[in-house]
């Protein structure tokens, strides 16, 4: 059996991010106490160490379990271990700095002494100032997980409690001894607590249940955020809500880990925009590593498919690291130059300031807080225009970073806890524009030379001929492209400047979106931007590197070769852009044209107005071309017009009805269930309709398919898949050791769309799980669903026990349709039994049942609803079964549970 395997795969990750904490913490906390028993400063190679440790511990190993509980679609310990893991890598490099520093200090100070040149004195930077800003903004992002573990359990919080507490006296310990041996103490509390819920965790995982006491028992309920925004809720319904998002359950939210890494990011900057601290020096470290972890955001939002939050938070990061090292060049390598001409000519800033309108625009049928989030922003990029110089800039600029860092807190607070409620318990404000209406106007400006045609329809999605990186991919060319306009030559000072807007654009978030190509592109994977990375880097490298570093002659006629490969390579670029869209061929060719204008200017040939001209003309092509992407992606239909391919693939072929993708078999014939019994008992994957929707189904003679029905779905690994059978009679047959109460509870629901959660044994493998055991089901336990549809017994007793889960792809609505099947799936599946509607819009009701036992007065069920909308008749079954069969000995409670309405999703009945 595969090592990692679903039924297996009861690893808790929150356990290494856990110790990785307390590693690191009492780490510090030795160090702390050394240095005050001393009283002497660490030496230079003692905070090196300190800090190689920390980034290893707490950075890399605390991102490990952060990317693993991502995985594990756990909103909090996500959010907590890659924030902290940012924290702790920052941390330790600052102590790294601090140690280099103190050498190089230690060394002038030496040779001061023997001799009279005070020219290799070397100015330490202002580390203490740097750190202060950095744990300042982490102290409230702390402070809010704190908060928000109290709806987990009632360990967590003072695990992240004690570290906000660290934060603060470590903070206090830059300037004062006294806040070490505090800081000490409370780190020997976080190691103390840390242990503790690591082994509750690590019991956990192994026996699968609670063991050590302190998980699964919060200090109060999240839903009671949420008790005082109920009327304004109920307001907000009769304005239109948003439509009903797809639910996505296959990793976690990255929303607040995207908005946590806009706090800190902001906050730093202000610091250092009111004069807190006279360098850059360290602070560039902090806002660096805290924009890797909101990439990382970003691209667990791509993983869930949501272009919006994708692209937002790749902009951000981009914005922020381009202001950043910009910031890194002038007060470290240009701290004695004039850089306000030289800043003046540069043009980059405009192009943030259109991305931010853009977003502004597509936000108007969103929620009021996401809205007031964007415009914050777009006053963020005005505000650091280079045409905007002096102190007005600083002072305009650190305004704007304090207003968007203390409302981008707000909303990281409720954003996690919306997200570990699973529901928009902390509103967050009606939209300003209804969908349909917005999406209309964006149609008429888009197809304005064409006035008498109508929207598409609701079902335009695949009409849409854009990928999700795509946004991004037009957004990283133009901000590069309208970067590298020069309008006269350029100075070294000017060069200094253009070298992060270029470069990080360009080359290094455009790697980014390779990889984003790599695991979805289609048309051409990560070819287009990996080769106009490459451009852009040998842009940076010869036009704004060169006047730094005196290229010669023959490095020019070196450029010149390899400016003659990129319109080589680019030419089959067009070629293949032929095929695609004309907004893309538009791109390639300009891009042939900025080529040549590359290859002119080895040659001392170039017109700088040819140049000009070709790179407004392709960052006028990718703002058309953010828009348009973001635009068609977001709403699933041609709203704005990206243009026909110029060559049909394939025109030539007659125009039938395109294959189908797997064979189909009728259900209402005997010969269709006995060629999709024939498909089950040789392996493969099926699709069977069943009384509530359409499922997946393998035999579970053959694990192997078992296996491949999580990478039809792309199912996470820890879900478990269920068992069904033909009838009741089979599983008596076998006399697995249930209680009479569970066995009265099972003969009155089933046949039917519940699904009843009990204990493994030896008895399933006398049902005919038999090698199928370990992939079915949990390590202890398994759901059994016995179907009420005559289609689905008859293929049973054919085919025996099948393993089965929803036919959709994960995180996607159920299938109601053998179309939906067929179309969403078929590509992977050996065969579809059609049964035209599914009985049922949502799938079936889940009862955990493993707690039944004789002999107890309280035996608790905790029905899971599968979607906001549940089967309102299952909940009065299941009422009217309780008041009726269960003898009138046991006290039958139903908890915050009415007639009409299921609480949040879950519901709980104490017999």
């Amino acid at each position: 059996m595969p090592e990692g395997f679903a039924s297996v795969l009861y690893s808790e990750p929150a356990v290494l991010g856990l110790l990785s904490n307390v590693i690191s913490a009492f780490y510090v906390a030795l160090q702390n106490f050394a240095h005050v028993a001393s009283g002497l400063p660490a030496v230079g190679i003692e905070n090196t160490l300190a800090g190689v440790h920390l980034i290893l511990i707490g950075g890399i190993v605390q991102l490990v379990a952060g990317l693993l509980t991502f995985r594990k679609y756990d909103h909090l310990a996500g959010t907590t271990f890659v924030a902290f893991s940012a924290l702790w890598s920052s941390y330790g490099a600052t102590r790294i700095v601090t140690g280099v520093t103190e050498s190089i200090t230690f060394e002038n100070s030496t040779y001061t002494l023997n001799s009279t040149d005070a020219s290799n004195l070397t100015t330490p930077p202002p580390v203490s100032q740097s750190a202060v800003a950095g744990l300042v903004a982490y102290i409230s992002v702390a402070f809010i997980v704190s908060f928000c573990s109290a709806t987990a359990n009632y360990i967590m919080p003072f695990v992240f409690g004690a570290i906000t507490l660290t934060l603060v006296f470590e903070a206090v310990g830059l300037f004062s001894t006294w806040a070490l041996v505090v800081a000490g103490v409370i780190q020997l509390i976080i190691v103390f607590f840390g242990f503790y819920a690591a082994s509750a965790l690590l019991l956990k995982g192994i026996y699968q249940r609670h063991v050590l006491p302190g998980f699964g028992n919060a200090l109060f309920d999240v839903l009671l955020l949420g008790a005082k925004s109920k009327v304004s809720q109920k307001k907000q319904e009769g304005k239109g809500t948003e439509e009903e998002k797809k639910k996505n359950s296959k990793y976690a939210e990255p929303m607040a880990l995207g908005n946590m890494s806009d706090v800190i990011s902001a906050a730093i900057l202000a610091f250092y925009c009111f004069h807190y601290m006279p360098s850059f020096q360290v602070g560039v470290l902090w806002v660096s590593i805290n924009a890797c972890a909101q990439l990382l955001a970003s691209y667990y939002a791509y993983l869930r498919k949501d272009v919006f939050y994708t692209t937002k938070f790749a902009l951000h990061a981009t914005y922020w690291l381009v202001q950043t090292w910009e910031e890194f060049i002038t007060s470290v390598l240009l701290k004695d130059a004039n850089v306000t001409s030289a800043r003046a000519a540069m043009v980059g800033g405009w192009f943030f300031l259109v991305a931010a309108l853009i977003f502004c625009v597509l936000s108007l049928n969103r929620d009021k807080t996401e809205l007031l989030q964007n415009v914050l922003f777009a006053l963020l990029t005005i505000s650091t225009l280079p045409q905007i110089s002096g102190q007005v800039h600083y002072t305009f600029f650190g305004v704007s970073c304090s207003l968007y860092a203390f409302f981008c807190l707000y909303v990281s607070f409720v954003s996690l806890i919306n997200s570990i409620a699973e529901k928009a318990l902390i509103p967050l404000g009606v939209r300003m524009v209804n969908s349909v209406r917005l999406q209309r106007v964006l149609f008429t400006l888009g197809h304005c030379h064409h006035p008498s045609q109508t929207p598409p329809s609701s079902e335009g999605g695949a009409e849409s001929h854009t990928q999700l990186p795509d946004a991004l991919f037009y957004l990283c060319n133009g901000l590069a492209a309208f970067s590298a306009l020069q309008i006269s030559k350029v100075d070294s000072l000017q060069a200094h400047l253009s070298v992060p807007w270029v470069l990080i654009p360009g080359t290094l978030m455009q790697l980014y979106v390779s990889r984003m190509q790599v695991q979805g592109g289609r048309r051409f994977g990560p070819t287009m931007p990996c080769t106009y990375a490459a451009v852009w880097g040998c842009w940076t490298w010869l036009r704004f590197a060169g006047p730094m570093l005196k290229i010669t002659e023959p490095s020019f006629h070196g450029f010149g070769a390899g400016a003659v490969a990129f319109l080589v390579i680019n030419a089959f670029i067009i070629m293949i852009a032929v095929y695609s869209n004309l907004l893309l061929l538009i791109l390639t060719i300009t891009m042939e044209g900025i080529l040549v204008c590359f290859l002119l200017f080895c040659l001392h040939r170039l017109p700088l107005q040819l140049e000009v001209a070709f790179l407004v003309l392709f960052a006028f092509v990718c703002a058309y071309g953010i828009a348009a992407s973001l635009t068609n992606y977001l709403f699933e239909k041609m709203l704005l017009p990206i243009g026909p391919s110029l060559i049909q693939a394939g025109k030539g072929k007659s125009k039938e009805d395109p294959p189908v993708p797997c064979p189909t078999a009728p259900s209402h014939i005997t010969s269709g269930l006995q060629t999709i019994a024939r498909i089950l008992e040789g392996g493969g994957v099926c699709g069977i309709p069943s009384d509530t929707v359409y499922t997946l189904a393998a035999s579970c003679k053959h694990p192997s398919a078992i296996e491949h029905i999580y990478n039809i779905k792309e199912r996470p690994l820890e879900k478990p898949i269920c068992l069904t059978i033909g009838n009741l009679e089979q599983l008596e047959a076998v006399s697995p050791p249930f209680s009479p109460l569970l066995w009265e509870f099972m003969r009155n629901v089933y046949p039917g769309g519940i699904g009843c959660i009990v204990r493994k044994g030896e008895w399933l493998k006398k049902l005919g799980v038999g090698a199928a055991y370990d992939y079915v089901g949990t390590r202890d336990s398994i759901m059994i669903r016995i179907s009420d549809l005559t289609v689905t017994a008859h293929l049973l007793d054919m085919t025996g026990p099948l393993a089965i889960t929803s036919a959709n792809p994960s995180g996607q609505p159920d299938s109601t349709h053998h179309d939906m099947v067929v179309t969403r799936l078929g590509h992977k599946l050996n065969g579809v039994l059609c049964d035209g509607d599914s009985t049922e819009l949502v799938s079936s009701t889940v009862v955990i049942c493993t707690q039944i036992d004789e002999g107890i007065d309280v035996f608790p069920f905790c029905v899971s609803v599968p979607t906001c909308k549940p089967n309102h008749l299952t909940f009065l079954a299941l009422k009217f079964y309780f008041s009726n069969v269960v003898p009138l000995e046991y006290n039958i409670k139903f908890q915050n549970a009415g007639a009409n309405k299921w609480p949040r999703r879950l519901l709980l009945l104490h017999i």
